[in-house]
């Protein structure tokens, strides 16, 4: 059984969970906020976390395999959950968010985190965390960002539940890890992530150093950029788009 564990409000769910997996956290054990103050993002960025989304982070041992394409595999696993279940469309960017496109540009609807770190119960344990934009208030995002991302709310009929949306999270996790134990598990992961890329065909900047235009994804979940020097495989940065 999973052990839940739900606060008000945390720095971050992400650190709480990857504290309690270096403590030797159970398989399972779950994070749950339902505001942060310090929520994380990929590098030094700030995961914005108003009340009203799903925030938490999921402790589960490492997968043996392809464990470099977890990120991707949980986005897209969520991607189909999310449609399946509200309708709303979504595109996977590399490496770790879901976007919704929209005549103003794409926002942003959901983001995940990978972390992993020794575990003397699971001996290596992934740290899985998930915040989903579901039905916080415009106004309760920094002015910045309020034109930037989108909520599940635009697509569902009545306001999602946000247990609901939780439990659907938690269960495309678990998809994830369980198709990344075996060789065709992966490899329909990556047909996944390559049919549903967003930006390819367009020019983007990695850490704004590298440009080039976006060709697809490998075989363990780098970036594929072809560049005018030729092509190159990029396997961590912060990638963005050109305006088209």
């Amino acid at each position: 059984m999973e052990l839940r564990e739900f606060r008000a409000e945390l720095p971050s769910t992400q650190t709480e969970a990857t504290r309690r997996a270096r403590e030797g956290a159970p398989v399972g054990t779950r994070v749950v906020a339902a505001r942060q103050t310090a929520g994380q993002g990929r590098g030094s960025h700030i995961w914005a976390s108003p009340v009203g989304n799903v925030y938490l982070s999921l402790v589960l041992p490492c997968p043996p395999t392809h464990r470099s394409i977890l990120s991707l595999a949980v986005g897209v696993r969520l991607r189909t959950a999310l449609f399946e279940r509200y309708g709303v469309p979504t595109s996977l960017k590399w490496p770790n968010d879901l976007l919704v496109a929209g005549p103003n540009g794409t926002r942003k609807l959901a983001g995940i985190l990978v972390d992993v770190v020794p575990s003397p119960t699971l001996g290596t344990a992934a740290v899985v965390g998930v915040g989903v934009n579901v039905r916080a208030p415009l106004e309760s995002y920094p002015p910045e960002l309020r034109g930037r991302v989108a909520g599940l709310d635009e697509w569902a009929d009545t306001a999602p539940d946000l247990g609901e949306v939780e439990e659907l999270v938690v269960s495309a996790i678990h998809s994830a890890v369980d198709a990344l134990a075996t060789a065709g598990g992966a490899a329909d992961v990556l047909e996944e992530c390559r049919s549903s890329l967003h930006g390819v065909g367009r020019r983007a900047t990695i850490d704004a150093a590298i440009t080039g235009v976006i060709r697809g994804v490998g075989e363990e979940g780098e970036l594929l950029l072809d560049t005018p020097s030729g092509a190159i495989v990029i396997r961590a940065g912060n990638l963005v788009l050109e305006e088209s």
